[in-house]
């Protein structure tokens, strides 16, 4: 087996597809990187590890058929050091030789035949604008949960109904809802899938850079989507397997009516947040009074250091006092894609919610929102 590729090409693939080996492998193969050069002359990266797998499709400039594995991080981390020249990849019976100019790497090879044969993709379940889903999983994958004692909090949820996709996440502090359009293979199609958070946002990250289409494959159309979900773009698939569909029943909890609103500049809001955080504790929140044509931000207390700073806002309502986790806060703010940020509250123990600025035709809702529950005041 050899072949030849472009340093920066297979830099790229080598990259997208060593993001889905595990860190401990629970034997040593699933460390491995396969590498396959088809009869029909085209090359495949590819890794697996029973729960993630990654594909990369290129083709080469030249190549001979044959089948290899090697150590998948080594591999990433020499292609990315290479110079910038074809790359020569040839094996030679238990070793794989890696020339590029005057660099000359030798790895050994891996056991091919003790390799797990990667999962067939799903049947497709439609398309989306590569921009729209990285931008729309990036807002929403914020607030999954980071406990893996409670997994159905380490997920993205996905509702499809017909040609609207619904993804939501909460970690019992904040929730992050965002509805997009996407282009589906079935006009009535129903279904609910449960993806693992990091594994969505890195793969909606990779695929967002291709600037195509993004196809969604899932193994369970029109039911609750349980078993294997599959992303595709450019010659590049992913699929992971889905956890259980449970999930909080968060319609409910986002609130309808509010007694305050206020219009905030992003930029300079998350500046100000961030200034007077730099006096909070870990766990100690971010104070905020809001009253007409202003907020005054605080933090620290007592014989600890204290921070203030007042910021003109557009404010509507009944003066309120509420007080918020700045990194939830910072992280909620952060994923609003727009100049403006509006937070509506009802009280200052009841949840607020953060969304985008932009109108919103009467009756209607904002296609993101965030969530994020107000820490107690001691009185």
């Amino acid at each position: 087996m050899m072949f030849r590729v472009d340093r920066d090409v297979l830099a790229e693939a080598v990259a997208w597809t060593a993001r889905s080996l595990p860190a401990r492998p629970s034997v040593p193969v699933l460390a491995g990187m396969r590498l396959e050069v088809t009869e029909s002359g085209q090359l495949k990266l590819s890794g697996f590890d029973y729960e993630v797998s990654a594909e990369v499709t290129l083709e080469p400039q030249t190549g001979e058929p044959g089948v290899v594995l090697v150590s998948g991080k080594l591999l990433a981390e020499i292609t990315r050091a290479l110079p910038a020249q074809p790359v020569d990849f040839v094996v030679d019976g238990m070793k794989a030789v890696v020339t590029c100019g005057s660099a000359r790497f030798t790895l050994l090879t891996m056991p091919v035949e003790d390799y797990p044969s990667l999962p067939v993709m799903p049947p497709a379940a439609g398309r989306v604008g590569s921009d729209v889903f990285a931008s729309a999983v990036g807002q929403v994958a914020v607030a999954t949960g980071k406990d893996d004692t409670l997994p159905m909090l380490t997920g993205v949820r996905v509702e499809i109904e017909g040609d609207t996709v619904t993804l939501a996440a909460t970690d019992r502090y904040r929730l992050a809802v965002r509805e997009l359009k996407w282009q589906p293979e079935q006009p009535d199609i129903s279904a609910i899938a449960m993806i693992p958070g990091k594994t969505l946002a890195d793969a909606a990250k990779a695929l967002g850079a291709t600037g195509a289409e993004v196809e969604i494959a899932m193994s369970s159309v029109g039911g609750t989507g349980e078993g294997m979900i599959g992303f595709s773009s450019a010659g590049r698939r992913t699929t992971t397997r889905l956890l259980d569909p449970e999930f909080p029943k968060y319609r409910s909890l986002l609130p309808t009516e509010f007694s305050a609103r206020a219009d905030l500049p992003v930029g300079s809001f998350v500046e100000a947040v961030k200034r007077v955080a730099l006096v909070a504790e870990r766990n100690t929140p971010i104070r905020m009074a809001f009253r007409d044509g202003e907020v005054v931000l605080e933090a620290g207390s007592g014989d600890e250091a204290q921070a203030v700073e007042v910021l003109p806002v557009d404010f509507e309502g009944d003066d309120i006092n509420i007080a918020f986790n700045h990194q939830f806060l910072l992280e909620g703010l952060g994923a609003i894609d727009s100049d403006v940020a509006r937070l509506q509250m009802t009280t200052s123990t009841k949840p607020a919610i953060l969304t985008g600025g932009k109108p919103v035709e009467d009756g209607g809702v904002p296609d993101y929102r965030y969530l994020i529950m107000p820490i107690r005041l001691s009185s």
